[in-house]
C-alpha cells in the first residue's frame, strides 16, 4: 500500500497546496480542489501545479482516498479498482461541475 501524507504549505492562502511524494521518488505540488464523501469514504482531488505554481496545461487531476490516521494526520491512499475510480470520477464531475457553474 502506497500512502502519501498531505502537507499544507501555506494556511494563509485561499488555495491550500500540498506536496506529494510520488512512487518514483519525485515530488509534485498540488492545489486541493475538493474533498468529498462517497459511500462512507472520503476522497480528495488534487490539481498538479507546474514549476511556476500554475495549474498544469492538460487539466489533469489526481484523485485519492483521503483519511486521517490515529494521530489525526491527513493521509492519502490509492484507489485500487477501476470500478471505484469510475464512481469517484463521476461524483467529482457532478460536485466540481456545479462549483464551476456557480463561479461563472
Amino acid at each position: 500500500m502506497d500512502e502519501n501524507e498531505v502537507f499544507p504549505v501555506d494556511n494563509e492562502d485561499d488555495d491550500v497546496v500540498v506536496t506529494l511524494n510520488l512512487d518514483d521518488g519525485s515530488q509534485v505540488t498540488c492545489e486541493i480542489l475538493t474533498i468529498f464523501d462517497l459511500e462512507d469514504q472520503d476522497y480528495i482531488v488534487l490539481l498538479p501545479l507546474d514549476k511556476n505554481g500554475e495549474p498544469n496545461s492538460e487539466g489533469e487531476v489526481y484523485i485519492y482516498r483521503y483519511f486521517e490516521d490515529e494521530t489525526g494526520a491527513p493521509s492519502l491512499d490509492n484507489i485500487e479498482s477501476d470500478e471505484e475510480y469510475a464512481k469517484v470520477s463521476a461524483r467529482f464531475d457532478e460536485v466540481y461541475g456545479e462549483d464551476l457553474e456557480e463561479e461563472e
